[in-house]
């Protein structure tokens, strides 16, 4: 499998070696073209280099993983250069979530408070800048859009953004944006007055984080540093190790809501926060950070985010970060901040199982995202309310089996690497759950889980010491099953890992299946694949909201007005060689096939093939 990947004739890497998001280019699901890439390719991509290094014990692969990632998804000074004019008493200006669209854009509010940001000073102290060191979520990775570095028009791999527009703006209703806007492109403030209200605007750069994908990119190197100390070879990767560290220092940013506003918000007067009480400890869907392109302006901003999915949460990095030498931060309360998310995120979790043993959604600090008044009978975890589709509603973000499968695998090794009493019962729970919903048949074919559907809530409220109590009223049933092949592989981790530490034999029994399965019947020549049929590219040719009066172009020249489409706004894609099946399609045949090798897929195969052989040398 590391081979394949790494075979240039199938494509996964561009020129400049970044990892693309998928081999093939029509592809859109929350990128929205294929050779696009996201932080979590990133941080799949350390986490192969680092099984390799374990298995040949060869770490030049591992370090060039690291720096790749810093000098293409990590933005450089020259790319957040105004960092030095933040004011961390007054981190940025309240803009209102809307749940319809054509609400946006969403009007600057000047008389909404903002708490003050409590680590900025100790990070400055740490590390000698006011730059951010975290991972940019999104890059077109061969400039197809054509925005280029900061307008420039050429530069690949370009910062791009996508989503901006509350949780019903689902990836075909997008309106893709350079994250350095200098009005190159768009309209006559760029692209800037399609999302925010103000009375005038200035060029900017503005970025935003997926956290989970810092975590992983933690755990990785937590990973790589255990097996390269076993091989006498910590000193080889110290340098990739200690930036992990630093990584996780600025992922605490995610801890924190939106307009670091104290829990229990139920209105824009809620109060602002001063030192640490606007902390979560979870780690929440983003932060993000902007400034002015000209040096001479004099401002720029930070955010956290209010919103807290299940499916983000990484006890592992906080185990890490928290307990391992070589990866406490040096931020002066980083360590501690760690250990408290470390106990945070497993209370979060058991707040959320549901009493068959899935994990619910999430809680919020901002319903609605406009600090609205949730409904009244909504249990609230540490003053946040239950949400069982925080952040995005088209799909509903708690529906997709693989949110559980990648967030129990955390937990599964965290309870493999300290025999934590706590994970170990929430893994009790939902790994019989899930094999309750899994068939792997002779022939080695298999279903596992696939879209999930909620009802009810946790039974009460939290915000206490030791674990919430079981849940009796919150439940999960399984609507459909997929022979997906990268959350099969994720799934294979957290069994292989808890029957490991557990001594569950179906676990095993059942992980190994599943990969005997994968490798019988879904090999082929890039990697693994199954059939995928996309009955959701009808929307291709979907509407997307562009405000009344507001016109503009993309760098290619495609209109931006109110009778603009998906595809219209993305003409160059009729030029894709699998262009026609789609067009078929949206003429009224039959829906399109493919077979997708997504690079995180794949990366989750791999590793779990490596990891079996390391966990259970004698099969």
């Amino acid at each position: 499998m590391y081979n394949k990947i790494h075979d240039p004739a199938n494509g996964y890497f561009s020129p400049q070696g970044v990892p693309y998001h998928s081999v093939e280019t029509l592809l859109v699901e929350a990128p929205d073209q294929g050779h696009e890439t996201t932080s979590e390719a990133f941080s799949y991509y350390l986490w192969l280099e680092a099984m390799y290094g374990k298995i040949t014990g060869d770490w030049t692969k591992f370090n060039t993983a690291w720096t790749t990632m810093e000098k293409y998804i990590i933005p450089s000074h020259a790319d957040q250069p105004t960092n030095d004019k933040y004011d961390a008493s007054k981190p940025a200006t309240y803009a209102g979530e809307w749940n319809d669209i054509s609400q946006y854009p969403s009007k600057l509010d000047n008389s909404v408070s903002v708490g003050s940001d409590p680590i900025a000073g100790e990070l400055k102290s740490a590390y000698g800048t006011s730059d951010i060191y975290g991972m940019h979520w999104l890059l077109d990775v061969d400039n197809t859009y054509g925005y280029g570095r900061c307008g420039d028009g050429t530069t690949k791999p370009a910062y791009i953004n996508t989503y901006q527009r509350g949780p019903e703006e689902s990836v075909f209703e997008t309106i893709p944006q350079p994250s350095c806007d200098t009005f190159a492109f768009g309209g006559k403030n760029g692209y800037l007055d399609l999302f925010t209200g103000d009375s005038s605007y200035a060029k900017q750069w503005k970025y935003t984080n997926a956290p989970d994908a810092d975590a992983r990119a933690v755990q990785a190197a937590y990973w790589a540093l255990t097996w390269a100390t076993e091989q006498g070879k910590q000193s080889q990767i110290s340098t990739a190790v200690a930036n992990a560290a630093k990584m996780g220092d600025y992922l605490r940013y995610a801890m924190y809501d939106k307009y670091f506003k104290q829990p229990g918000c139920t209105s824009t007067s809620c109060p602002a926060g001063t030192g640490k009480n606007a902390s979560n400890y979870l780690l929440s869907w983003y932060y993000a950070w902007g400034g002015a392109t000209d040096t001479s302006a004099g401002w720029a901003w930070r955010i956290g985010s209010s919103h807290n999915h299940g499916g983000y949460q990484n006890p592992m990095a906080a185990w890490a970060l928290s307990n391992v030498n070589a990866l406490k931060p040096k931020g002066a309360t980083a360590v501690t901040d760690w250990s408290t998310s470390l106990t945070r995120q497993l209370q979060f979790y058991k707040w959320l199982q549901s009493a068959e043993g899935a994990i619910a959604g999430g809680a919020t600090n901002s319903w609605e995202g406009h600090y609205a008044a949730p409904p009244s009978n909504l249990p609230k975890f540490f003053g946040m309310a239950y949400d069982w589709q925080p952040v995005y509603h088209d799909p509903p973000s708690n529906q997709w089996f693989g949110f559980q499968a990648w967030s129990m695998e955390r937990v599964a090794e965290y309870y493999y690497a300290t025999g934590n009493a706590d994970a170990k019962a929430l893994l009790d729970k939902w790994v019989t759950w899930a094999l309750s919903g899994t068939t792997v048949n002779s022939d080695g074919t298999f279903q596992i889980p696939s879209t999930l559907r909620w009802t009810g809530q946790p039974d009460a409220s939290f915000s206490g010491t030791g674990m919430p109590p079981a849940n009796t009223g919150l439940h999960v049933s399984i609507q459909d099953y997929t022979n997906d092949i990268g959350v099969a592989g994720s799934y294979a981790k957290v069994l292989m890992f808890y029957a490991a530490k557990s001594g569950n034999a179906q676990a095993k029994t059942t992980a190994k299946a599943l990969l005997d399965g994968i490798w019988k019947n879904n090999q082929d020549a890039k990697g693994v694949s199954v059939a995928e049929t996309r009955t959701d590219y009808n929307r291709l040719d979907d509407p997307i909201y562009v405000p009344s009066g507001w016109t503009g172009k993309m760098p290619n020249g495609d209109p931006i007005n109110s009778n603009s489409t998906f595809i219209s706004i993305r003409s160059w894609y009729k030029n894709d060689p699998d262009w026609p099946k789609v067009q078929s399609y949206l003429n009224g045949g039959s829906a399109p096939v493919f077979h997708y090798h997504r690079f995180w897929a794949q990366t989750d195969v791999a590793t779990a093939l490596g990891q079996y052989g390391l966990l259970f040398p004698n099969g």
